[in-house]
């Protein structure tokens, strides 16, 4: 068996030995370059000290870059329970630092699970659910976030969502609430052919940080504003916000009413969401 940087056997050998072929209804597409899971590992800064919370681990390829990389804890939420014998075995190499929790991610509360302790999420989400974990934990307390950082791969266009600022073609309710929240960044792409299965999409590796300060808005009614104007992000801004008060709501903040939801920054969002 070919030996690997931190002594377990390699990925494919692990894949082999216990059958974990991916499977498409879970969104599984494996990484098993180890110096791609080292990079993404190290593109979430110092790991010493933190809780790192992981979705989908699979055959623990980033799992194992996490541990190597110095994290004080690992936990990783894994649904497909042919996976735990795989990360029993990296547990096992790492005593007493990685915790595996058997369940769904979207019904798994982190912010419970890290106890207070500092926490960074870092993880290769699976496509299917990846937009909506990421909004969960975003909005899970906006007052005290009990996440540091995310480092989370994405679809690329998803990762564009994320980052776009107003006037973009990628930017929506996506963006407005993530650039309400928190600084975001694309750090590099990730092409198909790293995964297997390939996907039919290239990936990209997004980290995110909480902003120091943020700007004064109620999320419900950020919500309401933003899923109206860019429910119909093709009419003017009078006509997409009618149900919201329309011209009058535009006049009271002082905002053109042929403007478009794509043109409007993030601070307009929050007026108009306190506004309402």
């Amino acid at each position: 068996m070919a030996s690997t940087p931190d002594g377990l056997p390699p990925l494919r050998d692990i894949v082999a030995t216990y059958g974990l072929a991916p499977k498409k209804a879970l969104g599984q597409n494996f990484l098993f370059d180890l110096n791609l899971t080292a990079k993404i590992a190290r593109s979430a800064g110092p790991l010493e000290g933190f809780t790192v919370f992981e979705v989908g681990p699979g055959p623990g390829g980033l799992t194992r870059a996490l541990l190597a990389q110095g994290a004080t804890r690992v936990v990783a939420i894994e649904t497909d329970p042919r996976c735990l014998p795989a990360l029993a075995e990296i547990s096992d190499h790492y005593p007493g630092r990685l915790e595996v929790v058997e369940g769904d991610a979207l019904k798994t509360d982190l912010a419970a699970l890290a106890g207070g302790a500092p926490a960074k999420i870092v993880a290769n989400l699976p496509y299917n659910v990846g937009t909506q974990l990421l909004i969960n934990w975003l909005t899970a307390d906006v007052d005290n976030p009990f996440w540091s950082s995310m480092t989370l791969m994405f679809q690329k266009e998803v990762g564009q969502r994320i980052v776009a600022a107003s006037g973009s073609n990628h930017y929506g309710r996506l963006g407005v609430l993530a650039g309400w929240l928190a600084h975001s960044e694309i750090l590099f792409d990730v092409p198909p052919q790293a995964f297997t299965p390939p996907p039919k999409v290239t990936s990209s590796v997004v980290h995110l940080e909480p902003l120091a300060e943020r700007l004064p808005c109620d999320l419900a009614r950020l919500e309401r504003v933003t899923h109206a104007a860019f429910g119909q992000r093709r009419k003017m801004l009078r006509q997409s916000l009618k149900p919201l008060g329309g011209e009058s709501l535009l006049d009271r903040v002082g905002i053109e009413p042929t403007r478009r939801a794509e043109t409007l920054s993030v601070e307009e969002f929050c007026a108009l969401a306190q506004a309402l």
